[in-house]
């Protein structure tokens, strides 16, 4: 990477922006136009990656974050492109009859595709970095899924828990999706709970404390549910809440898919080994990584969480397991559970023929019923 960026090397990472009439068009014409984001959202990049080779370019990871402004710009704006899709959206379909029910449901199921794959990706990049503008540029985004507790979940418990049996979206060997999903919907805000009260504790403060994220996160999306219901009443609240579940629902399928049965060893005594470049599945695809802002380096995060996007770096299959396709289709797949085990299942033995060849019995790893990480 240069050391200064320009807005020609940043601008692939900016293609997100062309997916933005797809769910206008959705909510114009309605019928077949509502598959156009998917296909074209999801498959575009998959096409991309099928074209062209495998980026392993690793950038130099000292480079001053003043010098990626470009990259960094893409993500302080959606979430004003965002805001004003969803809602202008919502406006629209509020005020017009041409559309049956079904498909204004179709329109803003589209507009949760790109709530999930962009959106919460986007909230997950800017949540990581220190500075406050851009920690409450990633709450607003969240809120817009009515998803706050996202950030403590992730922040307190996903990056210190990853690959135990206290990290809810660690998915387990032979876990369908349906399931996985259906746990961590159950199980996350509680989780997210418990750790911002712990960490009020060790502050010496108590949860009704204003320092409880919790009271920012209620009143973001109280604020998001008000507008939809000043803007569409009953019927805006209900299509803004089916964008948002749809873009829940494309968040989650990426957690499923990146920590598939991938733990971390138990030491005994409730101790488990640190976080590893090989506990999480990576893809070095071209197209997808532009999408997902280089999400699928996702090993390199875990080791650096708060390194920016663009300088994330690859590792080679000697080091971290590698997908045979990106995110976006492996997630396609993760919707077929009989798919998704042929596809996964034998490279999750072998990962742990690699990584692991003197542990026989995995049985309490596959039901995450170790002990509980001290």
């Amino acid at each position: 990477m240069a050391k200064q960026s320009t807005l020609p090397s940043a601008l692939p990472f900016w293609a997100s922006l062309l997916l933005v009439p797809l769910p206008i068009i959705a909510a114009i014409y309605g019928g077949w136009t509502i598959l156009l984001t998917p296909l074209l959202g999801w498959h575009t990049f998959t096409l991309i990656d099928a074209l062209s080779t495998h980026n392993t370019d690793n950038p130099d990871p000292d480079t001053p974050s003043d010098h990626l402004k470009w990259y960094r710009a893409i993500t302080l704006l959606w979430p004003f492109v965002q805001f004003a899709l969803i809602f202008g959206i919502i406006a629209y379909l509020a005020a017009t009859d041409h559309l049956t029910t079904g498909g204004k449901i179709g329109a803003m199921f589209a507009t949760g595709i790109l709530t999930g794959t962009i959106g919460i990706v986007y909230a997950h990049e800017l949540l990581h970095q220190k500075n406050n503008l851009e920690r409450w540029l990633g709450d607003i985004l969240l809120a817009m899924a009515l998803y706050s507790h996202f950030r403590s979940e992730h922040l307190l418990v996903h990056h210190t828990y990853v690959g135990t049996p206290r990290d809810p979206v660690t998915a387990r060997y032979n876990e369908n999706f349906y399931r996985f999903f259906l746990r961590v919907l159950i199980q996350c805000p509680p989780s997210a709970w418990r750790a911002e009260k712990a960490m009020l504790a060790r502050r010496n403060l108590p949860v009704w404390s204003r320092r409880n994220p919790f009271w920012r996160y209620a009143a973001l999306q109280l604020a998001m549910l008000a507008l939809a219901y000043l803007i569409g009443g009953w019927t805006g609240i209900g299509l803004f809440a089916v964008q948002a579940f749809t873009g829940v629902l494309a968040l989650e399928i990426t957690n499923y898919v990146e920590h598939y049965g991938l733990t971390r060893r138990h030491l005994g005594d409730g101790k488990y080994e640190h976080v590893k470049p090989h506990h999480s599945w990576n893809a070095s695809h071209r197209g997808t990584n532009w999408l997902l802002i280089n999400l699928q380096r996702h090993s390199d995060h875990h080791y650096k969480p708060d390194r920016r996007f663009p300088l994330l770096q690859t590792y080679d299959e000697t080091e971290a397991p590698q997908l045979p396709l990106g995110y976006p289709l492996m997630g396609i797949a993760a919707l077929t559970p009989p798919l998704w085990r042929r596809v996964m299942n034998p490279k999750v033995r072998a990962w742990r023929k690699t990584y692991y060849p003197d542990i026989t019995d995995w049985s309490a790893y596959k039901t995450a019923s170790n002990p509980m990480p001290r």
